[in-house]
Formats: C-alpha cells, sequence, structure tokens
C-alpha cells in the first residue's frame, strides 16, 4: 500500500507522515514538498528511518519535490498550504489555500487517476469541494478530515465528565469544520446507553463543553503555535480504516447531493462508511430539531463561503485549461 503526504514539510504534514509510517497498513510512504523544501524532506525521511529502525518497522520512505511520484498511491493526502495562525480563522487562509488545493488535485488527477484523495488543507469543507471540482474525480474519491478530530475531541471532554475510558464513549460531531459544527448530543452514548440517562449527565455543562471543541484549535495553536499531533493522528486513523478495508464509520467532510436533510452542493461533515474504495456510504441520521436547525445553518454558512472562495478562482485554477490564445 503506497500513500502519499503533499505538504509533508509542514507541522501537520510530517506528523501525519511519522505516524502513518508507524503503521502496518504502509508499505511506501512518499514525503511531497516544494523544491526550496526538498532538503528539509530528506531529513525527516533520514530521521524517521531512524525511528523505525528502533520499531522494527520496514516501511520504504521516499522524499521528492516531483508530483509524479504519487503515480500508484493508493491514498494521496493534502496538507499543503498556509497554515493558520493564533487569532486566524479558517477563512482568512481560504483563498490562498484554494489555489494551492486546486493545483495539487489537478496533478494528482494528471498521476494517480485512481487514487483517493483527502485534503487536511483549511477550511477544509471548502478545500475539499476546491479539491473535488479540480481533480474531476467522483465524490467518493475525495473528501477531508472534516469533523472527525472534533468528534475525537468532543469524546476526550465526555469522556473526562463521566471519568470513564474514552473507548466507551461514542459520539460524533457533524457539519462545518469550525464555528458551526454541530455536536450530536442527542444520540451520545456511553458504553451503549444514552448519555442523558446518566446520574452525573445534569451536571455536564453542554455550553462549556461545545464552546471547548470548537475553540480547541485555536487553543492549541495559541500555546504552541499549530496543532499536530491531534490531527496526525486523526488522519492516520482514517488512512488505516481506509487501506484495511476496515468498514467502519467516521465522520469526514464529503460532497452531499441532498441525502441529508435536502442539503446539496457543499461538502460537509458527516458520517459515512470508509472502505478500500473510498466512501462506501453516506449514513444518514436522526438529529434532534435543534441539532437539524444548527445544521443547515452550517450548510448555508459553509456554501455561501465556497461560492465567494470559487468565484476568486480563475477557470485556469480548476481547469488548468489556458483557453484559445488570440
Amino acid at each position: 500500500m503506497k500513500v502519499s503526504v503533499i505538504g509533508a514539510s509542514g507541522t501537520v504534514g510530517k506528523a501525519a507522515a511519522f505516524s502513518l509510517a508507524q503503521e502496518g497498513a504502509v508499505d511506501e510512504l512518499v514525503l511531497i514538498a516544494r523544491e526550496e523544501s526538498l532538503n528539509k524532506i530528506e531529513g525527516e525521511a533520514l530521521d524517521m528511518y531512524d525511528a523505525m529502525a528502533a520499531k522494527d518497522i520496514g516501511v520504504v520512505i521516499r522524499a521528492s519535490a516531483d508530483m509524479k511520484e504519487v503515480a500508484d498511491s493508493n491514498i494521496v493526502i493534502i496538507a499543503a498550504g498556509i497554515p493558520r495562525r493564533a487569532g486566524m480563522s479558517r477563512l482568512d487562509v481560504a483563498v490562498p489555500n484554494a489555489k494551492i488545493v486546486a493545483g495539487y488535485a489537478r496533478q494528482i488527477a494528471e498521476y494517480a487517476p485512481d487514487t483517493i484523495i483527502l485534503v487536511i488543507s483549511n477550511p477544509v469543507d471548502i478545500m475539499t469541494y476546491v479539491a473535488l471540482k479540480a481533480s474531476g474525480f467522483n465524490k467518493t474519491k475525495v473528501f477531508g478530515l472534516g469533523n472527525h478530530l472534533d468528534s475525537l475531541r468532543l469524546k476526550n471532554l465526555v469522556a473526562r465528565h463521566f471519568n470513564i475510558h474514552v473507548s466507551e464513549i461514542h459520539t460524533r460531531v457533524i457539519g462545518e469544520h469550525g464555528d458551526n459544527m454541530v455536536p450530536l448530543l442527542s444520540s451520545t452514548s456511553i458504553g451503549g446507553i444514552l448519555v442523558k440517562h446518566f446520574s452525573r449527565y445534569e451536571s455536564l455543562d453542554i455550553d462549556k463543553i461545545i464552546k471547548n471543541v470548537k475553540g480547541a484549535g485555536n487553543y492549541v495553536i495559541s500555546k504552541k503555535g499549530s496543532t499536530e499531533y491531534g490531527p496526525a493522528f486523526a488522519i492516520s486513523n482514517i488512512v488505516n480504516i481506509i487501506l484495511s478495508d476496515d468498514k467502519k464509520i467516521l465522520t469526514v467532510s464529503t460532497y452531499l447531493e441532498s441525502e441529508i436533510e435536502a442539503v446539496n452542493d457543499v461538502c460537509l461533515g458527516v458520517p459515512v462508511k470508509l472502505g478500500i474504495n473510498g466512501i462506501e456510504r453516506i449514513i444518514r441520521i436522526k438529529m434532534s430539531e435543534k441539532e437539524k436547525k444548527a445544521f443547515l445553518k452550517a450548510a448555508e454558512s459553509v456554501k455561501s463561503n465556497t461560492k465567494e472562495v470559487m468565484e476568486s478562482l480563475d477557470e485556469t485554477d480548476i481547469t488548468g485549461d489556458e483557453g484559445v490564445q488570440e
């Protein structure tokens, strides 16, 4: 199994690559960066090799600035783009990152037409839409990290409140990976029992938890300058489920065509079944009225912002076609 990471010189890209190198599902890992960052990712590859030797892992790791190296990849991860700094919203980097993501998506379609594209670049819902349109791939083959990391953050906070092992918590966040994310507390359960039936539920400060999940990324960035381990392991989680054909349900950003609440022509975080060929099925879900209203608000916001970003791009950004020169 071959996985390529575009943007491997960045904080999240290299952390994701290192996490993937440790997983038995990946045989070959290609680190892709711009020519000026080639020395850095060559050093990263050598450093990873040393770490893998300590763990008796025989994965092949290569560094390159040539996009042709993504050929025959099972999955290509797009982690390239301008990083978000403290105080910046994900939308602050939307337009410049859209141009970067579109360019890479076109090249992936050229050199690895049968691959799956996993988008990490922010704002991930909009970037997933851009990658889908620029690649021309089927929507089952292009999706983003979406709310998977948000769901893990919510899971952790609920586990800490009830002092119960995190593996017993079943919850998820849907909608936008941003201010309009929607925690599905109505269906959150612990050990198969709805959370509202637990005695400590009354003391669960839901508003505070939601606020903490929404601000988690910015809070970490304000402390250490970037998020790193959380996104890396969330990415690794998705990739391993796909390559192992585990058929698990995760919340990723995917293109909707009225599968949930008649929302269409927008990429949002929703539960999907993942397998070796990508998204096998979008899971239709029941929500409380409050959650449904919040989800529709998220859809409207992301769709509006996506339209604005797409209108800022030239036709050549998406198609690569320079047209007829007069």
